[in-house]
């Protein structure tokens, strides 16, 4: 689940010249395996509330009780499995942090790890789509487009020794590039951590290039798909560090790729525009 204010992958903010973020707002939900569906309605400004604690977008919206965040799920999958997604999904940190890493110099892009070990609570309205596990809460800010300062990156998130440890690796159009690891212990306490070698993994489905970090010597290997498009991939990655087997969710994107002008006609039948939306209260 991701919650959008200028919605960064709609087409139709790209076409608007990214002018007015609060008027390209999703909460955008995708699930997997058999029956899987995919949201990401980009609506105008009339659907957006926001208060300290709240973040409503149409008919879906997250909010803060103090301890949970409890995220309220009514929206439409995107063609071609058009039907309803309804529900409830629940968020608990075991620990909050106070980590905000800058991915380029100037501080135009920042990546802000609320809570990197959670406990989540999935109550979905479909056979099969209730669940408890372990889940995760970070949020990206930007003042400028992914694509005007980044060509690549991955990104991963992998339980590990009684927390969780992440990779940010980023090519930037500038030739320069990110290289971090950090780890979160149990309480968020963060310790930046030398990163393992890269490791190749193989293409997704879209012959999209992929990579993580891994024990020398050793080969990660994806043992879930998630999410494929053209320049993006989202897959359930087991890995080892530091000699510790570990699975977590990984991401890469090609932002080369999403640069393209024939990509966005592509994306706009999986991420309709909904101009209007009227309260009921």
């Amino acid at each position: 689940m991701i919650a959008f204010i200028g919605s960064v992958f709609s087409p139709w903010y790209a076409w608007s010249g990214r002018r007015d973020p609060e008027n390209h707002v999703c909460i955008n939900v995708a699930t997997y395996g058999p029956g899987g569906r995919f949201t990401m309605t980009d609506r105008g400004k009339s659907a957006l509330r926001q208060t300290r604690d709240s973040f409503t977008v149409g008919p879906s919206s997250l909010r803060w009780d103090g301890a949970r965040l409890i995220i309220d799920i009514d929206e439409i999958g995107a063609l071609p499995m058009v039907s309803r997604v309804r529900g409830q999904v629940t968020l608990t940190p075991r620990a909050m942090t106070g980590v905000e890493m800058p991915l380029t110099d100037d501080g135009a892009h920042v990546w802000r790890p609320f809570a990197p070990t959670c406990d989540i609570d999935v109550a979905l309205d479909a056979p099969g789509w209730q669940w408890a596990g372990h889940g995760y809460f970070d949020a990206n800010f930007g003042t400028r487009a992914l694509e005007q300062d980044f060509s690549y990156w991955t990104w991963g998130r992998f339980p590990h020794r009684g927390g969780s440890t992440c990779f940010y690796d980023a090519v930037r159009l500038d030739g320069s590039e990110l290289a971090a690891g950090i780890h979160f212990d149990a309480d968020g306490a963060a310790r930046v951590t030398a990163p393992p070698p890269k490791a190749p993994l193989p293409r997704s489905l879209w012959a999209l290039r992929r990579e993580t970090r891994a024990d020398p010597g050793h080969r990660p290997s994806q043992v879930r798909p998630m999410l494929d498009a053209p320049f993006y991939n989202r897959a359930a990655v087991r890995t080892r560090i530091d000699g510790e087997e570990c699975t977590g969710v990984h991401e890469a994107l090609d932002l080369t790729r999403f640069r393209s002008p024939l990509l966005k006609p592509m994306l706009a039948v999986r991420v309709p525009r909904r101009r209007g939306w009227t309260f009921r209260d």
